[in-house]
């Protein structure tokens, strides 16, 4: 086969574009910092990268999802705490009222604080974490205390008051966020409603109240049990969110693995590359520059 200068030439062009074309993905890769700048770099590594982002953007996801469940337990067990310390106070009332030497208008005044202490824990039943009742159940557009009454868990309009809401929190894991504290509240109500009736009317002896501290002492003891249950889920939350976090750390590592360079390999490539093309430029000079003039001297 007859070589021509025009195969010479040719040849040379296309082997000096060749050697742009790589130093410019080396150059591109040490800019980025990725092995893959385009899908048709690396189209499987390209498409393992979608997969880790993927599984990474679920953990944070579930990060996310976590703070909510957070903020739910947080507010659950605050409002208790609340409610446990507002009894506490109605423990002492009635230490006082229990005396014998307490006047019927004592224990009027006495009342007085009750009834405000039990509008308290009526408003702190109505706890909401944004626009969402926490003790409603499912029904979180509804309030628990509707300003009158207290929503009847047997009332076949609200079936939904005693359900469970739940989060995920991992793949396939679901995280009871509220708290169903109906009868909690509902029992402390109807023991501060006899309470004020007793001391309102005047008919009750030292005697009968003292009577109300047992009770008083069972539903603090409700308000701990129910406490100790967030608790629990808080201890869970917690050991979740350690997972979690070991869960990005892989994830992170895995997509970096996968996509970024080298730095030290790449540019000892591009250095590499940058002498070839030198040389390639430096042969292919030498090769277009003789002509026919160039002969006739």
């Amino acid at each position: 086969m007859r070589v021509t200068q025009s195969m010479l030439s040719n040849n040379m062009l296309r082997n000096v574009s060749n050697s742009y074309n790589k130093m410019g993905s080396l150059q591109d890769q040490i800019t980025t910092g990725k092995k893959v700048n385009r899908p048709s770099d690396d189209p499987v590594v390209a498409m393992k990268g979608i997969g880790y982002r993927a599984q990474l953007g679920k953990v944070e996801q579930f990060q996310r999802n976590l703070g909510e469940v957070n903020n739910w337990l947080d507010s659950s067990d605050d409002a208790l705490d609340k409610v446990g310390s507002a009894m506490q106070r109605v423990n002492e009332l009635l230490v006082q009222a229990s005396n014998d030497t307490a006047t019927t208008d004592d224990r009027k005044k006495i009342e007085v604080e009750i009834s405000q202490i039990r509008t308290h824990i009526q408003n702190v039943a109505n706890t909401k974490v944004g626009d969402k009742h926490i003790f409603s159940g499912t029904k979180t557009t509804k309030p628990l205390h509707d300003g009158t009454n207290y929503i009847d868990p047997s009332d076949p309009s609200y079936p939904s008051l005693n359900k469970d809401v739940e989060i995920e929190i991992f793949d396939g894991v679901n995280m009871k966020v509220n708290t169903n504290a109906i009868d909690v509240f509902k029992d402390i109500d109807d023991m501060l409603a006899a309470i004020s009736t007793d001391m309102t009317t005047g008919t009750a002896s030292g005697q009968d109240y003292s009577t109300y501290l047992t009770s008083i002492s069972d539903r603090m003891n409700e308000i701990l049990t129910t406490r100790a249950d967030i608790g629990a889920r808080q201890n869970r939350v917690e050991l979740m969110d350690n997972r979690l976090q070991s869960q990005e750390v892989i994830a992170t590592k895995q997509m970096s693995e996968n996509e970024d360079i080298d730095y030290e390999k790449v540019i000892t490539q591009m250095i590499t590359q940058e002498s070839v093309h030198r040389a390639a430029l430096s042969v292919g000079a030498r090769i277009i520059q003789p002509s026919l003039v160039d002969f006739i001297r």
